[in-house]
């Protein structure tokens, strides 16, 4: 007779199982993907200057439409000459994308916003399945969709051609990939607990390959592939690898779990969180290495750098590569405060918890509407207050219920949101805007969509329909305060006066 579950298997509570997807999760995703294709779409190309891409589009999209126009093949794509500029400083993969929607539509505002916004629909979607995932709670996931869909900073993000929304897209689908693979390992190690299976060693057993945290690092290296920032996730994920590892084996009474972890995860995660996304960023690169034009590609030839440099022991493009990578590394180094680099829309991110800085994307002053009144049209990458102004208070009772409840809904957001403010907080010098928040947003929200569940549920002072009437109430005072703020992030005319009303504090103007 099989040996039945040991009778310790009783002090170790059962994961709490997935939720099953239901009619009512295609539903809730349909309504999202339809709300942010008219919150994304709407009016999509309208907003340029004179015809011509305005902000720091006016970097990316030539140089996508460079690389549309050098493609000859579709399988490696076309590079980035960057005449007026002389070094393009951010990867390729986001103007990759961005020349697909000039493939299709040219040289022209929706040609070049057009994948900015789908990759805006697809982050609200994700949105959606990563609280939904974490919490148990379609509710919860739908909260996170819905403010996200009004969140002035992702709406803005998803129409003008720039490289934020594709990094915020792949940090969201590795978070999503990482909450997938801790229930996988964690129902795994589960069932072999109850199975008395597990401590035929004092290091625990072996997992395997695990598809999820491979999806991981797939996206992690995408997210690299469009800004070297997805270094930060990558850093904060490997370290995320080993201490969830390190605790799955102590929560299983693994007699050396710290150990086991090392050894019998270490190489696969390393592998995973690592070695992938290096080869993944590697492939971006591919039609700068296929090319002879590509801006430092025969670096050494052109006297760059000399025969006693260690590049000159690598083959040449390689050699070059590693100079180009030089080359930017030094350019981001001395965008610092104290070199003397100021922007009139820079901010701080202590400032973006609060979107006390927003960022003027577009300003047409002193224009005539509404029958010869003069008039503003100005867009600013807002965060609605209703929204951001919690954000504080929701990442400290996040990291309560962290550090106290122990709630892993609440812990895997709060990692990720760190993954993405601590580094920039250790570089305090670094020249920085608020668009560099974009990426934080997801996990507020899914944070702020927890919180408001918990008031819902458990009411205030035990008052489970006052809590119901207060989350009502607050809902509905977000979806008034964007449409209160339309204006300055859709761009739309108003007399001076009116315009002049809607910037309440002195660092929005």
């Amino acid at each position: 007779m099989p040996a039945g579950p040991p009778r310790y298997a009783r002090d170790i509570p059962a994961p709490t199982p997935r939720l099953a997807w239901t009619r009512t999760d295609t539903i809730i995703t349909v309504l999202i993907t339809l709300a942010g294709i008219i919150s994304r779409f709407t009016a999509l190309g309208r907003a340029t200057g004179s015809g011509t891409p305005v902000f720091d589009e006016k970097h990316y999209v030539p140089q996508a439409f460079d690389m549309v126009q050098s493609t000859s093949n579709p399988l490696i794509g076309g590079i980035e000459s960057n005449p007026g500029y002389g070094l393009v400083v951010h990867p390729p993969l986001a103007k990759q994308l961005i020349a697909l929607g000039e493939y299709i539509f040219g040289y022209t505002p929706w040609g070049w916003r057009l994948m900015t916004a789908i990759f805006g629909v697809l982050v609200l979607v994700m949105i959606y399945l990563l609280g939904r995932e974490i919490s148990r709670s379609r509710w919860v996931g739908g909260i996170a969709a819905l403010l996200a869909t009004i969140d002035g900073v992702l709406v803005v993000a998803s129409r003008f051609g720039m490289l934020d929304i594709f990094l915020t897209l792949f940090v969201l689908t590795a978070t999503y990939a990482l909450a997938r693979d801790h229930e996988d390992t964690l129902s795994r190690f589960h069932a072999a607990y109850t199975h008395n299976l597990l401590h035929h060693t004092d290091l625990g057993p072996y997992m395997g390959f695990r598809w999820w945290r491979f999806a991981a690092g797939v996206s992690c290296g995408l997210a690299l592939s469009v800004k070297w920032s997805g270094l930060y996730y990558m850093a904060f994920f490997g370290l995320y690898l080993v201490a969830h590892d390190y605790w799955l084996r102590r929560r299983y009474t693994i007699t050396k779990p710290l150990i086991g972890a090392i050894t019998r995860d270490g190489f696969a995660s390393f592998f995973a969180i690592v070695i992938v996304p290096i080869i993944i960023y590697a492939l971006s690169w591919r039609a700068w290495f296929a090319s002879e034009t590509s801006v430092y590609r025969h670096a050494r030839a052109q006297g760059l750098y000399d025969d006693d440099s260690y590049l000159s022991l690598l083959p040449d493009a390689l050699g070059s590569w590693i100079y180009y990578h030089r080359s930017v590394l030094s350019f981001h180094a001395s965008l610092t405060t104290s070199n003397g680099h100021h922007h009139p829309w820079e901010s701080k991110p202590f400032t973006w918890l609060v979107s006390g800085r927003p960022i003027l994307y577009l300003s047409d002053r002193d224009i005539t509407c509404f029958g010869g009144q003069t008039c503003d049209r100005l867009i600013y990458m807002f965060g609605v207050p209703t929204v951001w102004w919690l954000t504080i208070p929701v990442l400290l009772w996040a990291l309560w219920m962290t550090l106290k409840k122990h709630t892993w809904a609440t812990t895997l957001p709060l990692y990720a949101f760190a993954a993405g403010f601590i580094p920039w907080v250790i570089g305090y010098d670094r020249q920085m805007y608020f668009f560099y928040a974009t990426g934080l947003v997801p996990f507020t929200l899914i944070l702020l969509a927890q919180a408001l569940d918990r008031i819902r549920t458990h009411g205030i002072k035990g008052n489970t329909l006052a809590g119901e009437r207060l989350v009502q109430v607050y809902l509905a005072l977000c979806v008034a305060s964007f449409f209160f703020w339309l204006p300055i992030i859709y761009g739309i005319a108003l007399p001076k006066p009116i315009f002049d009303s809607l910037l309440w504090m002195p660092s929005w103007k």
